[in-house]
């Protein structure tokens, strides 16, 4: 098992949907998987310790395994199967020897993962499958021009910028 951490949540510009980057904690190493807007929500509300009025579905699950005397000591995305991550909620039980594992989705097992503040894990297999290297920055090969050390190289913007004429815009009375 590799245990992971939440790196961000990207927003898809073509859907609804939200893409959940998991990052090796180890390594640079991300899983992405594609998630649902509510389920982006209730990660986002938690890890940004946003108060809510009323419980979310995942509260209430932390709150059911609670008082029935349990506790949830991991997550795992164990599989992936025709495009489809399949993820494992652990609960370990009172007087019970081995934690118990139930299946779910990723976006929940994670939601409820940051809730009860445990380990999240993908197995070896998954990541190996599924798993990228994050593309290098472009800016991050470039020189620092903030502070004047070269001025030569700009960006497009700024060459736009550079071909309009001020002048121009005098007298033009539209708002």
């Amino acid at each position: 098992m590799i245990e992971v951490m939440i790196d961000s949540i990207r927003i898809s510009l073509v859907s609804q949907h939200r893409i959940v980057l998991l990052r090796e904690v180890d390594s640079e190493r991300q899983l992405p998987i594609w998630i649902g807007p509510c389920e982006a929500d209730a990660i986002t509300i938690e890890l940004q310790d946003v108060k809510v009025a009323r419980p979310l579905t995942q509260d209430l699950l932390k709150n059911i395994i609670t008082e029935l005397g349990g506790t949830v000591s991991h997550v795992l995305i164990k599989e992936l199967n025709d495009s489809v991550f399949h993820a494992r909620l652990f609960i370990s039980v009172q007087g019970e020897r081995e934690p118990r594992e139930i299946d779910c989705r990723p976006s929940d097992a994670i939601a409820l993962a940051v809730r009860a503040k445990v380990p999240i894990f993908i197995s070896e297999e998954v990541m190996d499958e599924a798993g990228v290297e994050p593309e290098p920055d472009i800016q991050a090969d470039e020189p620092d021009q903030t502070n004047g050390a070269d001025v030569g190289n700009l960006d497009a913007f700024s060459d736009f910028l550079d071909t309009l004429d001020f002048d121009d815009f005098e007298g033009d009375d539209r708002a």
